[in-house]
């Protein structure tokens, strides 16, 4: 992200920056810049210190506070050793006085791009080390589950290809890193792919990467999740959704172990053990012959199946419990435990949308919590009682999808909080009992303007 309140500046910048292969994106408004930075990620911010408004230390203070991460670097032509120090305890990576050398420049941006890597592989390393001991601690108290660890652990050290089959939310993706994490390519990396998010020539790219000018737009190579995944796991999630072209192209890297980018001829070999998921009939898709029989069997070496939540009740109460834990600390709310009618209301309830309706329900319930235990009244009202005059609506009803019901509940007590404090953010978290950054991922998520 380059910000200067002068344009011509910020192309020069670009040009500099794009000639090294970065991708760049101007603002000659800080505040612009800022409303950008809530919305999408950056690696490194390069900033003016005189701009009209606001000045680059606020943009720096602003912008730590939404992207802690993130290193800055300052641009001034009024240096001072005041203004040098004030930059670098707040914070800034690095100060470049006007006129600047473009080698310099282009040295500590490589310094702050390279310190940036650091940071979101040390984070990387930090959640794999995580979900490693939540792999070990895996949730399987139902005699189910247990039978279902047993078998990954089995599976793990194999190289052979596995099929993991079950409904939409019943925990695919968390079986895939089981079996990564209990394998000897736990140190290499775990790199997963949804199928069905992707158009088939987005997916194409995706999974085997592109050569500079295969395309429109395509300025520069770009390796694909194969190659990212070389020596670690690949795990394909939704594969029955793609297309048959896609399917021939998939076969060819499973039987050889190689492919070329799109719009190259140089193969490229990889090492790469994979697994796919899917919730589709793929025997059915066979005979039909929307799925090809060779990839099906290369693909089905070993069968997972994961049973659905409400087949294995004993899991329930657990998740439920891991759950309320790991968003009260995420929110910093105080929201403990479960009331007694909660917990018999979970075990009842047949869970359609299986692990991941019961861990939306749990994080929308700690948002509306009044207290330190999650009642039936968190997380079933739409309103309050007392302003309706009657009883909390019961979102367990048979023409009310439970998910459904609490997204709405959820979006509306954060709309009222907003609208009671003029869209104010900060004070809105604050009431909330949830930091900024929540509060904002909240908003996105059920689509409320602010």
């Amino acid at each position: 992200m380059l910000v200067d309140d002068e344009p011509r500046m910020t192309q020069i910048l670009a040009m500099v920056f794009e000639k090294q292969g970065y991708k760049t994106t101007t603002f000659n408004d800080p505040k612009k810049a800022l409303a950008r930075l809530e919305e999408d990620a950056f690696d490194l911010l390069v900033t003016d210190l005189s701009m009209p408004g606001m000045d680059g230390l606020e943009l720096l203070r602003r912008s730590k506070a939404i992207a802690r991460e993130m290193p800055v670097v300052l641009i001034t032509a009024h240096a001072t050793v005041k203004s040098a120090v004030t930059a670098m305890k707040e914070g800034a990576f690095d100060y470049i006085i006007k006129p600047f050398d473009n080698e310099e420049l282009k040295n500590i941006a490589a310094n702050a791009l390279e310190m940036s890597r650091l940071a979101r592989e040390n984070k990387y390393l930090k959640g794999e080390l995580k979900s490693r001991f939540l792999v070990d601690g895996f949730i399987a108290e139902d005699a189910r589950s247990e039978a279902l660890m047993e078998l990954v652990r089995r599976v793990a050290a194999s190289k052979a290809t596995v099929l993991i089959r079950g409904e939409s939310g019943t925990g695919k993706e968390m079986v895939a890193r089981a079996l990564h994490m209990y394998g000897d390519r736990v140190g290499k990396p775990f790199v997963a792919v949804n199928c069905k998010a992707l158009t088939e020539s987005l997916l194409e790219t995706e999974i085997f990467g592109h050569e500079k000018g295969a395309f429109t737009g395509s300025t520069a190579q770009k390796k694909g999740r194969f190659e990212l995944a070389h020596q670690g796991t690949l795990f394909l999630d939704e594969i029955g959704e793609v297309s048959e072209a896609f399917q021939a192209k998939l076969l060819r890297v499973l039987q050889e172990g190689e492919f070329e980018r799109v719009g190259g001829t140089q193969t490229v070999q990889v090492d790469v053990r994979v697994i796919a998921a899917t919730n589709r009939d793929l025997e059915t898709q066979v005979k039909e012959g929307r799925f090809r029989d060779d990839l099906y069997f290369r693909l089905n070496v070993i069968p997972i199946v994961i049973p659905p939540l409400r087949e294995r009740k004993g899991d329930v109460l657990p998740l439920a419990q891991h759950f309320l834990r790991k968003y009260s600390e995420e929110m910093q709310r105080p929201v403990k435990e479960l009331s007694s009618e909660v917990r018999e209301f979970f075990l009842s309830y047949g869970w359609p949308g299986n692990v991941r309706e019961l861990e939306n329900t749990i994080e929308r319930g700690v948002v509306l919590a009044r207290g330190n235990e999650l009642t039936m009244e968190d997380i079933m009202m739409t309103s309050s009682p007392a302003i309706e005059g009657g009883e909390p609506t019961v979102a367990g009803a048979a023409d009310v999808p439970l998910g459904a019901h609490l997204d709405h509940a959820a979006a509306d007590y954060i709309r009222r909080v907003l609208d009671e404090n003029e869209g104010k953010k900060l004070r809105s978290a604050e009431i909330l009992g949830i930091d900024r950054a929540t509060l904002y991922r909240l908003m996105k998520k059920y689509g409320i303007a602010g």
